[in-house]
């Protein structure tokens, strides 16, 4: 049976979707078959950094409707084997319940290994939708004192949805720039802050940003990488470190 994960964040610019692309890559690299999900409705972008936006014709939200058959809105990924996209609806108005979300996770599941849910930013009704199917939730925050905050929202927000399986990924973690700033002493302030448990630190790269953008593999950055495989294999049950130095 697949593992159905959403990845979500309190605010925007936490690189919440590009955390679950990169999941998603790390995860088809340990020879698993992966669907990612975009819930983010009229203002999708996975698509972008899968590289199929050219390709794309029909949507979640055409299946729902009747106007076309569930493969026709899977998408191979362009630069990963064994990775797929379910864009998100084109038009906000589309939004999908989260009945209707689960019901359509359950009739793919059993061809996948992981199912990815990239959940609009925020708590409002696109995150209740993402996150009602799934067993894992990460919460994405950067060092920073109003996505810290954030996160606190969306934790509370999970535990009132009966989430338990709650995990903390800090993303684009400078070290220069976070002893700079001062904000807070170490991570574990953050930790002890967001009251949620670590299962990931992201560094900063702008190759892995640009490489997402431009909807090609990144090879560049192997610490960036590295994170991303760790986190993978800790969902999985591995004991890896937690931050990459």
């Amino acid at each position: 049976m697949s593992k159905v994960i959403v990845v979500t964040s309190g605010k925007g610019g936490t690189g919440k979707s590009t955390v679950a692309a990169s999941l998603g890559v790390a995860f088809a690299n340990r020879n698993r078959r992966v669907l990612l999900i975009d819930c983010d409705s009229g203002m999708r972008g996975l698509d972008i950094m899968l590289g199929v936006s050219k390709s794309l014709v029909f949507d979640i939200a055409d299946v729902v409707s009747g106007g076309c058959k569930t493969e026709h809105i899977i998408y191979p990924c362009s630069h990963t084997q064994g990775l797929y996209l379910v864009p998100a609806p084109q038009r906000a108005e589309d939004e999908l319940s989260p009945q209707v979300l689960e019901q359509f996770i359950e009739s793919v599941k059993n061809q996948y290994d992981i199912i990815i849910i990239d959940s609009p930013a925020g708590v409002g009704k696109g995150f209740e939708t993402a996150v009602y199917p799934a067993q894992i939730c990460l919460v994405v925050a950067n060092a920073e004192p109003t996505s810290v905050r954030g996160c606190v929202n969306v934790r509370k927000r999970l535990l009132e949805l009966d989430k338990d399986e709650i995990r903390l990924v800090i993303n684009r973690l400078s070290k220069r720039n976070f002893f700079k700033l001062n904000f807070y002493a170490d991570l574990d302030e953050i930790i002890n802050e967001t009251q949620l448990r670590l299962i990931g630190v992201v560094p900063e790269s702008a190759q892995v940003v640009a490489a997402i953008q431009k909807g090609v593999a990144c090879t560049d950055d192997s610490k960036a990488l590295t994170a991303f495989s760790r986190i993978a294999g800790r969902i999985e049950g591995e004991r890896l470190p937690l931050a990459v130095c």
